[in-house]
């Protein structure tokens, strides 16, 4: 069809790993890449000056919520996220139906859309495949997302059959209205989303489907919802046997380093996730060796850096003693500074995982990563 937006540059002598280069309307982007997640068109506690300084190349914004306030029309008049924002690099937008599962407990999913309440005020909304694929193009989405079935762990085939049925459908509605919007002058590519819960024969039949649909690149949905670890490794692991090598993949709503690792070991070349973010807000910094409350009584003499090989300007300008006394005094300067950690933290780990692809060591480095990282041997 359309678009030739990926390139793979090295493909890992050791797995699947592989790094890449993906080619969007507002800059490459280099691949494995973690997208942090500004639901609001921003990211919490941080700037866009910041997430430049520390080198990303694109965040993700949340449709649902963008769409309730400030609105798409207000962002569109804008000019879209970039200009609304101010960031100028690459935006990934969601389908809203995550949040139509999760947040509204007046929801129904029908074959013409979601009906929800808005759990801002609860008015009534109606979200159909057309009309997301219509709200992410007033945003200038550079990648934005099909409307899909959210489902989470546990429930029944017939239950899961149903959900696939319907995103299905869905894609195929999407699919015309992004090709009208492509005539239009649209430049952002449309993600489909294989679904199919925890039944292999699903996932099967929906990766199948995915790929005849020939979008530029995918994304694989329904994981990391509560399952146990071993079951997201190999269900994601299945999933991506049925789908192209040639084509980007992408995994939703994964964030820590065991979980990135286990992805890239899979083939998959993007993730998002608010919890690095979140985790900051709650005190709990990335390490070598694992994550650190920084609220514990042991840091309060302790004037060394939450991790001595961290490059960034937390860990090279503030003690561990100064950052547990602006967590216990709830200053707002303890998210900004442990957000940013993080972040860079996360970000500097994708680096080091690409060159570990390149050099075709990247089954090692996981594996003394992780060693080490559960260790959780904090000095």
């Amino acid at each position: 069809m359309v678009l030739n937006v990926f390139d793979i540059k090295h493909e890992s002598s050791d797995g699947k790993a592989r790094t890449g280069t993906l080619h969007l309307p507002h800059g490459d982007v280099q691949t494995p890449v973690f997208m942090p997640v500004g639901t609001n068109a921003t990211v919490k506690a941080l700037t866009k000056d910041d997430l430049d300084e520390i080198g990303f190349e694109i965040i993700l914004a949340n449709t649902y919520h963008l769409y309730l306030r400030p609105g798409s029309d207000i962002i569109e008049e804008a000019g879209g996220l970039h200009g609304f924002s101010g960031w100028k690099k690459n935006f990934l937008t969601d389908s809203g139906g995550f949040q139509v599962w999760s947040l509204s407990k007046l929801r129904k999913i029908t074959e013409e859309g979601a009906y929800f309440a808005s759990n801002i005020d609860g008015s009534r909304h109606m979200f159909t495949p057309e009309k997301v694929v219509d709200v992410q193009a007033q945003f200038n989405s550079d990648i934005q997302m099909q409307l899909d079935v959210c489902t989470g762990w546990g429930i029944d085939k017939k239950e899961a059959v149903h959900a696939l049925d319907i995103t299905e459908n869905w894609l195929k509605r999407a699919k015309e209205e992004w090709l009208k919007k492509q005539d239009e002058g649209y430049k952002g590519l449309l993600l489909p989303i294989v679904q199919g819960n925890f039944f292999e024969d699903l996932r099967k039949r929906s990766a199948d489907f995915v790929v005849s649909m020939d979008l530029p690149a995918i994304a694989i949905g329904g994981l990391s919802v509560g399952e146990p670890a071993e079951e997201f490794a190999s269900m994601l692991d299945y999933t991506v046997t049925h789908l192209p090598k040639e084509k980007a993949k992408y995994v939703m709503g994964i964030g820590t380093p065991d979980y990135i690792l286990d992805a890239v070991h899979s083939g998959i070349d993007m993730f998002d996730c608010v919890l690095p973010t979140r985790n900051a807000r709650n005190g709990s910094y990335f390490t070598h060796d694992g994550n650190l409350s920084i609220k514990q009584e042991r840091f309060i003499h302790d004037f060394g850096p939450v991790d001595k090989e961290c490059n960034c300007k937390v860990c090279r300008n503030y003690s561990r003693s100064y950052l547990r006394h602006l967590f216990k005094e709830q200053e707002i300067l303890s998210c900004m500074l442990a957000s940013y950690h993080n972040l860079y933290f996360l970000h500097n780990m994708m680096k080091e995982i690409r060159n570990a692809i390149e050099e075709n060591r990247f089954e090692e480095y996981r594996t003394e990563f992780l060693k080490r990282y559960h260790a959780g041997n904090i000095k």
